[in-house]
């Protein structure tokens, strides 16, 4: 009984500081495993509340939440590996070279991921604007991360990806309250032009043009066949076309009611008889 005994001290003396040891190690590890998981999930919802107060799109709201919240966990999951004694130099370069990997076959949805990003944080256009992108006119149906999907006028659904977007040059036609109309028409070389002006101006008096700025009509070119009068005025930006079809429709009218005529195109031929060669 007294050699078991002996024996047992023997063996404790020997174990005993490494389950203390390795058991400190296993109690701070998950301690800081826990602790460090609360306060992910805090940071978190500190930045969903940031973003939210900075009028960020919900879209990116969710995702960069999520980016975080998975980046800080990694971090986590790894610092506490460490901390009880694994090696995590080879994950740590395996994981990098996954991330070059991935990155590299994927280098045309990254670009558009970031295109979209930017999109959703600084908000060039919403849903509901009316834009001109790449080449496509409509208005804007959804925003994603990866594409922007655009509702054409004659009702057709058009997915532009974000890369290109945000590299490319974006008209908003409704960023703006108001817009300016611009109406050219063009009259003959021998109409009074006095009358022309007097003719536009007259058509402007409706109640959807603005009376601040006035407006204006000016002659805006000398054609070939054609002297180019523009009537200039301002409305609301929802007006826009309903006054322009309404001139269109109008300005003939009016204008040969007053004898000024809209002349066609014209091309004057000159033709030279030549004497043929001897």
């Amino acid at each position: 009984m007294d050699f078991d005994v002996n024996q047992l001290i023997k063996h404790t003396e020997t174990w005993l500081p490494v389950v203390l040891e390795y058991g400190a190690n296993l109690t701070l590890a998950f301690a800081t495993l826990a602790i460090g998981w609360w306060l992910i999930s805090t940071i978190t919802g500190r930045v969903g509340v940031l973003l939210g107060k900075r009028s960020v799109d919900k879209t990116l709201q969710k995702f960069v939440g999520n980016l975080v919240s998975t980046a800080l966990k990694i971090m986590l999951v790894i610092s506490v590996a460490s901390m009880i004694g694994i090696q995590t130099t080879s994950f740590v370069a395996a994981l990098g070279a996954a991330g070059l990997a991935i990155g590299l076959a994927l280098q045309g949805s990254l670009s558009n991921f970031a295109g979209g990003v930017l999109i959703l944080l600084f908000r060039p256009f919403k849903v509901g604007d009316t834009v001109e992108v790449q080449g496509v006119y409509g208005t804007v149906e959804s925003i994603l991360i990866f594409h922007t999907v655009i509702l054409s006028t004659d009702n057709k659904r058009i997915v532009v990806p974000n890369g290109s977007i945000s590299n490319g040059i974006i008209t908003n036609y409704s960023s703006e309250a108001l817009r300016k109309v611009v109406f050219d028409v063009g009259v003959d070389y021998t109409a009074n032009l006095g009358i022309a002006r007097q003719v536009l101006l007259e058509l402007s008096k409706d109640p959807r043009v603005l009376k601040d700025p006035a407006p204006v009509v000016v002659v805006s070119t000398l054609g070939d066949s054609a002297i180019t009068v523009s009537l200039r005025i301002w409305a609301l930006n929802t007006d826009y076309w309903d006054l322009m079809f309404m001139f269109n429709e109008k300005a003939r009218d009016a204008l040969g009611q007053q004898g000024i005529g809209i002349p066609f195109p014209q091309r004057v031929i000159t033709v030279i008889n030549t004497p043929p060669l001897p």
